[in-house]
């Protein structure tokens, strides 16, 4: 097997290359197969202009067994060569992506979202026999059911997303303007080419900055342009000479990184549980403290030396069983329901839990940086608030 080389565009058939990389040696794979989409006869505008479809010789296949046997040898190849801990992309339409989701499963792959591209500028249904298409279907899928440490980003693209959790349907407008490479005739470059937004979208979410992200239907080079905006590697495959020059020098010019290729998805705070009992061996808590809800529920509990909770002078559970009780719920989070009270501040137990895994771990929120808050107090508590006002007023 040949050592790979990143930022570099190989020609060639994308089989045959791919055949010739190592197993296990990319984090991420953008496929944009051709769709098997051809026009079997000329579209015309109602204007009477032609249309300019996709026409082309790789689009073209002499059945469905011979388009399917194609989609199968690479998506073989390319599940060899993605990493563990890596996923694969492949867009296509209602033309192709059905058989090539049906392939994909049956070579084991395991379908983790099936985005819908929603073109904000689609082409109309010139003849007026169908709706308008405008969208087409992105599959993102890991190597199988059982590779689980594959790369999101979800909190970075939720904050790309402005604050709100990303849906799987995305609006992006086709290539227009500026952005649609035109060749020396004016014309289109190339008949698919795909939104520098798209593929931001895909590298963002599912790879590391420096990551290696391939591309085996390279084209004009959208993949690997956007990696580099995003300081990411490529590898792209391309047959066509024309389009390999394209893609070089659209490569070649750029000369800056976008700001989102700074940014790093913050780092899931490490799960270890932590018995309620620690905290009262760590004194954190103490036997016979009392715990308090908010108003809402206007309840409190008194800490046993078991680390259960009295209630209601008869009643005894964790935090957890207590807390459910008292909202009639199937379950609780204790930790995020029951505060105490210390130096007149309401601290949230999950707070403390935090100052428990700072000092026994290293990890977790530093209590002395928490943003503690005055808990709404209930009526026994405030009585017991205005007596030690009265009496600090009498000394």
């Amino acid at each position: 097997m040949a050592e790979l080389k990143i930022n570099n565009i190989y020609k060639g058939d994308s089989l045959e290359i791919l055949k010739n990389f190592p197993s296990k040696s990319v984090d991420l794979i953008f496929a944009d197969p051709p769709y098997n989409m051809q026009l079997k006869n000329d579209l015309y505008r109602p204007n009477n202009t032609k249309v300019d479809g996709v026409n082309d010789e790789w689009d073209k296949f002499s059945s469905f067994e011979d388009y399917d046997n194609f989609c199968k040898s690479w998506l073989k190849e390319c599940k060899r060569i993605l990493k563990d801990t890596g996923s694969i992309w492949v867009i296509g339409s209602y033309h192709n992506i059905y058989r090539v989701g049906n392939i994909m499963l049956n070579l084991g792959y395991w379908i983790l979202n099936d985005v819908t591209w929603y073109k904000t500028n689609p082409m109309p249904n010139f003849l007026g026999t169908r709706f308008t298409n405008a969208t087409e279907t992105l599959l993102w899928c890991s190597k199988g059911e059982n590779y689980k440490k594959y790369t999101f980003n979800h909190k970075l693209m939720k904050k790309y997303n402005g604050g709100k959790q990303m849906t799987s349907v995305w609006n992006i407008g086709l290539c227009i303007g500026s952005e649609r490479i035109k060749g020396e005739d004016g014309k289109k470059a190339h008949s698919t080419q795909k939104p520098e937004e798209l593929l931001k979208r895909v590298i963002l979410s599912t790879t590391n900055k420096g990551d290696v992200v391939l591309d085996p239907f390279f084209g004009t080079g959208t993949t690997g342009a956007v990696a580099k905006k995003l300081g990411r590697n490529f590898i792209g495959i391309e047959q066509e000479q024309k389009y390999i020059s394209i893609a070089q020098k659209r490569i070649n010019n750029i000369n800056f990184l976008l700001p989102e290729a700074s940014w790093i998805e913050e780092e899931k705070e490490q799960q270890i549980k932590v018995p309620f009992t620690d905290l009262i061996k760590d004194k954190i808590i103490s036997v016979g403290d009392i715990l308090y809800t908010r108003k809402r529920y206007n309840k409190k509990a008194k800490v046993l030396d078991n680390g259960n909770l009295l209630y209601e002078n008869n009643i005894t559970g964790s935090i957890h069983r207590i807390g459910s009780l008292i909202q009639q719920t199937v379950s609780c989070n204790g930790w995020k329901f029951w505060y105490i009270i210390k130096n007149n501040k309401a601290i949230l137990l999950d707070d403390l839990r935090s100052k428990y895994l700072q000092t026994h771990y290293n990890i977790g929120r530093n209590l002395d940086t928490t943003d503690n808050f005055e808990l709404e107090l209930n009526e026994e508590q405030e009585t017991l608030k205005n007596k030690k006002r009265k009496k600090n007023k009498k000394n």
